[in-house]
């Protein structure tokens, strides 16, 4: 029987709701030059986002439907927002190449929430293939809401990181990086005590300067992805190079053993 005969489960699509209604309110918002309130709205539209997705699988009131609603509200949220807002915000001034940028971006959101609907059935739930896209619009809001909180960049400086940051969260929303998607920790599970102890610390950072720590965060996932890649194959170079140089020393040695 489909979802439209048995109706919709309400709970997790209320949370999929206000993700949609902070995006939407963030385009609302920077159109009318109200930039860190429309910063500050894509990144409640990831709390809330967050929060449809967790709070479906704890209640197992997951659907295809609330997949399905739960994308469209990513692409609106996390897609068009964003690049509307640094359009905006500091592309607008550039002409052409302003607006051809930010439609990179949600042509990147677009193109990453279509492979990861695609794959959803058969990938590893413990990673993510490319910079999701909730993370790559705050990465992008991030930078605007920093800059809007006193540290502006001026001129062409911030056009050119603008667009850098645009492009870098384009091009890593459609690699192949992997990136934790941190779906198996346990929240009804037992933790350690300084587990508690670091979220505490988290919440006193973030309330001392928001728009600084939560744009490191957004950084620092952002950069972790290329970073492990790197480590492994540096790892996995090391591990093929030693014993492999390790074996031709031994063969040479046996070679050198057997002419004496």
């Amino acid at each position: 029987m489909s979802d439209r005969r048995r109706g919709i489960y309400l709970l997790p699509n209320l949370f999929t709701t206000g993700a949609l209604f902070a995006g939407f309110y963030s385009m609302t918002a920077a159109v009318g030059g109200h930039y860190q309130v429309a910063a500050i709205a894509v990144f409640v539209a990831l709390a809330l986002d967050v929060l449809d997705g967790r709070v479906a699988r704890l209640t197992n009131t997951q659907s295809a439907f609330g997949s399905q609603y739960d994308s469209c509200s990513d692409m609106v949220s996390f897609g068009v927002a964003p690049a509307i807002l640094l359009y905006q915000w500091s592309l607008s001034g550039v002409g052409k190449l302003g607006w051809a940028v930010s439609f990179v971006y949600a042509a990147a959101a677009a193109l990453r929430l279509a492979r990861y609907n695609t794959q959803a059935a058969g990938h590893d739930k413990r990673f993510f293939q490319g910079l999701p896209s909730p993370a790559a619009a705050v990465l992008v809001a991030g930078h605007v809401w920093l800059c809007e909180s006193g540290a502006a960049l001026t001129g062409a400086a911030n056009v050119a990181v603008s667009m850098a940051v645009a492009v870098a969260a384009a091009l890593l929303m459609v690699s192949n990086i992997r990136y934790h998607s941190f779906k198996n920790i346990d929240f009804l599970g037992r933790v350690r005590f300084l587990v508690v102890l670091a979220i505490v610390a988290v919440f006193v950072l973030v309330s001392i300067r928001p728009p600084l720590v939560l744009a490191l965060f957004a950084f620092g996932y952002a950069v972790s992805g290329p970073a492990n890649n790197l480590l492994h194959l540096y790892r996995r170079h090391r591990g093929g190079l030693l014993p492999g140089l390790k074996k031709r020393l031994t063969r040479l040695y046996r070679r050198l053993r057997k002419r004496e």
